[in-house]
């Protein structure tokens, strides 16, 4: 026994120097069970039970009285400590070696290491620490397992921290903060959508006061968090099929630009190859507006290419990037069916002249405050050659797997975004993926649907001042010269120039 029992406890001893970073992790499950044992040996299970009744009456009261306050402090945390201890924690092991994400090295078997659950209304989000020799392309292959295996359907993949530090006018907490939110390579958020926050229709933003370019808020993310675009010095192009929802893009951001349309900060102007069937609900909004042929369409792109020169002029040497103003204000060029324009057009000259504005506006516009935001059905390069021009991009429902990485970029879904499985009931439009600028993986949004009558009202309300702008070209009709050049006619002679050749010919004549 004298060997025996130090050898027993100097076991005991370790695995309770090994279990302290357990225990710490679940300090708060530690703590309350600690509790309960004592209440219990020292009062018996009354005391716990009023106990328990107590603190159940205190939380239906704050439920009652101040909901949003009672949800963050009370049952947010509480229930991110059971999906912790009762859904991950204990089929953590199981899964990643069953989904292959463990890694055995030196006959020890290295699993990623579980370290917080922080659950929200519709989403678990699970931080983990990757082992070496993996990276975050590892959990996007595995994300359809990850998911299958703790009982969610779905499972996001984020190399980046969720959220963003906040901007504290202190310097000793910007100094915590700077540690706090430095760049940890080797973590990965696993977020599990328990239910699905976008299923409701999101009504349309109150119209701001003033129009920020910088943050236009079109619609709702995931994690219910308003998504913002940033229009300044960017193209914008939408994609999605039939009935997919392009029309809720188009009048949010529209709805957001209204105060400075109004003042005429932004100009307007629109393209509706359908017929005006999508745009001329607000009509009042548009400076300029075209919809029933194509020669006028034609016209007005090379128009907006003739300001974009005059303004390239004018800033030269002076400024790179344009600021919008009065005096310069900034123009917006909507297109409804890019399609039409550039693919679907018989008239070859028409066609080649619009695809030669369209790539003069995108290569050189967006730094001189003259920006396109096309739409249009199908996103393949045979149809859509000047797709690489657009830097932001907007993928709705699409049709074909292969069209999501066309949109958005090579491996987009694989990172998650599942256009192609976008439920295309009428309930569910409007709902699509977009690639924000602090993180490469694609977000889930789902975009503000503007009904009839608010574009009506907000026609009304925010119309476009009347600005004289410069007569559309009117394009001429090609005459044939009057001397052609013939091979063999004056193959006797020498090469004369064409006027000398016309005066001889006229003369002959």
């Amino acid at each position: 026994m004298w060997i025996v029992i130090p050898y027993l406890l100097f076991k005991a001893t370790v695995l309770l120097v090994r279990s302290l970073p357990v225990l710490w992790r679940n300090r708060t499950s530690v703590t309350l069970a600690v509790l309960a044992v004592w209440l219990w040996h020292r009062n018996g299970w009354e005391i716990l039970a009023l106990f328990a009744g107590v603190a159940g009456a205190t939380v239906g009261v704050w439920w009652w009285r101040w909901r949003p306050w009672c949800e963050r402090f009370v049952v947010l945390p509480v229930l991110s400590w059971w999906q912790r201890l009762f859904v991950y924690q204990l089929h953590w092991r199981e899964a990643m070696t069953v989904c292959r994400l463990a890694e055995r090295f030196d006959s020890k078997l290295n699993v990623p290491k579980l370290l917080r659950v922080r659950c929200t209304y519709a989403t678990d989000e699970v931080l983990l620490r990757m082992p070496r020799g993996q990276n975050p392309d590892d959990y996007h292959a595995a994300a359809a397992n990850l998911a299958y295996s703790f009982g969610a359907r779905i499972c996001r993949v984020y190399s980046g921290r969720r959220e963003q530090p906040p901007a504290r006018t202190n310097r000793l907490l910007r100094l915590v903060d700077r540690f706090r939110y430095r760049d940890r390579p080797r973590l990965v958020w696993l977020v599990f959508v328990r239910r699905d926050p976008l299923r409701r229709t999101v009504p349309a933003f109150d119209i701001p006061d003033a129009t920020d370019l910088e943050a236009l808020p079109l619609g709702v993310r995931e994690d219910l968090v308003r998504y913002v675009l940033r229009l300044l010095a960017t193209h914008v192009l939408i994609v999605g099929a039939t009935r997919a929802g392009k029309g809720s893009v188009q009048w949010s951001l529209i709805r957001a630009l209204a105060p400075a349309i109004r003042s005429g900060l932004v100009r307007l102007w629109g393209i509706d190859p359908k017929g005006g069937v999508e745009l001329s609900l607000g009509r009042q909004l548009f400076s300029r507006y075209e919809y029933a042929t194509v020669p006028p369409m034609v016209a007005m792109l090379e128009e907006l290419v003739e300001v974009m020169r005059e303004r390239q002029a004018r800033m030269q040497g002076k400024t790179r990037v344009h600021t919008p103003t009065l005096d310069e204000p900034l123009y917006v060029l909507m297109v409804d069916e890019i399609l039409a324009l550039v693919a679907l057009l018989q008239d070859v000259d028409l066609r080649t002249r619009a695809k030669a504005a369209l790539a003069m506006l995108l290569t050189q516009g967006a730094g001189l405050g003259v920006l396109v935001i096309a739409a249009t059905q199908d996103p393949r390069k045979e149809v859509v050659e000047l797709r690489d021009f657009f830097p932001t991009r907007i993928a709705l429902r699409l049709n074909e797997p292969n069209h999501v990485d066309l949109v958005l970029g090579q491996g987009s879904r694989a990172r998650g975004a599942l256009c192609d499985q976008l439920s295309a009931r009428p309930s569910m439009r409007g709902i699509g993926y977009v690639v924000l600028d602090d993180r490469p993986e694609p977000e889930r949004v789902r975009f503000a649907y503007v009904t009839d009558d608010e574009i009506r009202d907000m026609a009304v309300m925010y119309a476009a001042p009347v600005v004289v702008e410069r007569p559309a070209a009117v394009p001429e009709q090609r005459r044939e010269p009057r001397h052609v050049y013939k091979p063999g006619r004056h193959a006797q002679g020498p090469l004369l120039p064409d006027s000398l050749t016309n005066f001889l010919d006229s003369e002959a004549a």
